[in-house]
């Protein structure tokens, strides 16, 4: 995926909207900070930047959906 900014203030608008912390990131996927961690080292989540960690909201949101499925396949007794 490409973006194209034609200002200042529209990449820092993207930044703002696009950009989660860990913290953001471990809240809407409902994980702990050691999951979290585990799916960055497997190569299943990437870190946009490492330190502080930051994560694109879209590909948090595309975790979410498939965490979502696994879990309601491995734990249907959470439902």
């Amino acid at each position: 995926m490409e973006y194209k900014f034609e200002s200042t203030e529209e990449l820092l608008e993207f930044l703002n909207n696009e950009l989660l912390s860990a913290a953001e990131a471990i809240e809407i996927l409902d994980i702990s900070k050691v999951r979290l961690g585990k799916l960055v080292k497997d190569g299943k989540l990437i870190a946009v930047k490492e330190q502080p960690k930051m994560f694109l909201k879209s590909m948090i949101l595309e975790k979410k959906e498939e965490l979502e499925l696994l879990r309601k396949k491995y734990r249907p007794y959470d439902e």
